[in-house]
């Protein structure tokens, strides 16, 4: 049996993951802070959500 989640929820993992993801941590190779993704800071890699609202039953688009 699929096990349905709200839409709210939904987009509060999503982005509890991003923020796990892409947080500033210490490298010790380039000898300053980096995202944790290996990108410069600020990371402005572009994240897609595999969903979007208009997928959601009930949900208006």
């Amino acid at each position: 049996m699929i096990r349905r989640v709200s839409y709210d929820h939904y987009l509060a993992v999503i982005a509890l993951t991003l923020r796990r993801r892409h947080r500033p941590v210490w490298c010790w190779v380039r000898w300053r802070m980096v995202c944790r993704c290996g990108n410069e800071l600020p990371c402005r890699v572009r994240h897609r959500v595999p969903i979007n609202r208009g997928q959601w039953p009930g949900e208006s688009a």
